[in-house]
């Protein structure tokens, strides 16, 4: 039997998924803080269901709609979950493959904050350079 968060986590990535931001939004606390680390233009800190909309449409808009992710596994207790996924996507000239484990703060049935590290950070810098 999963945990309630492990779930909560998989229907989020499945909306994601599925182009339901909506449904993404909704597991998502109004104050949620969403940190994407490195140098690129999509790094830096969000606050706020807008600012993560504006994050998720510069994602979008610079991927041609191609970025995806694969899950490869969910982890999730009381207050953390842990996804590791492999992100992809296509720009011009460059392709995206970047292993990542997503970092989850979980409080009452919400995702109160995220983080993105990757294992290939200088490779996701280029991508989104």
């Amino acid at each position: 039997m999963a945990h309630p968060n492990e779930d909560l986590l998989r229907g989020g990535y499945e909306a994601f998924a599925a182009g339901d931001i909506e449904k993404v939004l909704a597991i998502f606390a109004d104050d949620i803080d969403w940190h994407v680390p490195g140098e690129s233009q999509l790094a830096g800190d969000y606050h706020g269901h807008q600012e993560v909309i504006g994050f998720f449409g510069k994602l979008i808009e610079l991927t041609g709609g191609t970025f995806h992710l694969d899950v490869h596994d969910i982890l999730a207790n009381d207050t953390h979950g842990a996804v590791l996924v492999t992100a992809y996507g296509e720009r011009p000239g460059k392709t995206l493959e970047a292993r990542e484990v997503h970092v989850w703060h979980l409080a009452d049935g919400k995702a109160t904050e995220f983080w993105s590290p990757s294992v290939e950070q200088s490779e996701i810098d280029f991508f989104f350079s």
